[in-house]
């Protein structure tokens, strides 16, 4: 195998070396790629295993198509998920790392029908602020709204303003900061025969990444996320991107 030499490659020096021995060494980390691929069938196994929660409260959201029950968001299907989308009353825009995560729902719905899941976002502003944001983003997937309900915060995505002013806040299954009084996350259910409707799963912090599929490409690159300590710092919604964006700060940051 022949010595393998620097060059530069975007910001930092970076090995160069015989195609052998990157054959060798992509070997030797597609072993470990399945290695995490094993591990994720085994969680997602795990996850299909929790036990469920009956959902007894009767939620109503404010919907294009008038009130909505928790079971009417189903449309027909046996599983829901939905997306806790940090757009709160009186916002002049939602967040950013929400957004991102809604930039890939309308390429997603017609696939997750297929496998009998419906998707919704649900937000506590109220309708027409929401509508308001969808048509400026131009997405087209179902978004209701939660406001006058207290579906959020049983969900652990809104806080109030006592809750905040203890410094901390229940999110993501601890107490901690929180510098919002909306948060992100994932939610599941599942409506049997009957039409009972059952929480099944909620993910938060950094487990709302699995609606970012462009984190997943990205991450394929030389440079990668390339985020450094400003965790999303680059993400604008986007129809406010530049050319050469500039980093800022992610109104979801990256709590873990």
């Amino acid at each position: 195998m022949s010595r393998s030499i620097t060059v530069e490659a975007g910001t930092a020096n970076h090995a160069v070396v015989s195609r052998d021995r990157w054959i060798a060494e992509r070997q030797a980390l597609l072993a470990r790629e399945k290695e995490l691929m094993r591990l994720h069938d085994q969680i997602a196994r795990e996850r299909r295993a929790l036990p469920w929660v009956r959902v007894d409260k009767r939620y109503l959201f404010d919907s294009p198509q008038g009130p909505r029950t928790l079971a009417d968001l189903f449309e027909g299907h046996g599983q829901l998920i939905v997306q806790h989308f940090m757009l709160g009353p009186g916002w002049a825009e939602g967040c950013v790392g929400c957004s991102y995560m809604a930039d890939h729902a309308d390429g997603m719905t017609a696939h997750l029908a297929q496998r009998d899941i419906a998707w919704v976002a649900v937000s506590s502003a109220p309708l027409a602020e929401i509508e308001g944001f969808q048509r400026r983003m131009g997405w087209k997937f179902a978004w209701v709204s939660s406001n006058g309900s207290t579906f959020n915060h049983d969900f652990g995505v809104s806080f109030t303003p006592e809750e905040r002013q203890r410094g901390e806040v229940y999110y993501n299954y601890a107490m901690q900061a929180f510098p919002h009084a909306e948060a992100p996350g994932v939610s599941v259910f599942f409506k049997d025969a009957a039409g009972d409707v059952f929480h099944t799963y909620s993910t938060y912090g950094r487990g709302v990444e699995v609606m970012m599929g462009a984190y997943q490409m990205i991450d394929l690159t030389p440079r990668g996320r390339d985020e450094g300590d400003a965790a999303m710092g680059w993400v604008r919604h986007h129809d406010r991107y530049e050319p050469a964006p500039k980093k800022a700060g992610s109104c979801c940051g990256s709590h873990g």
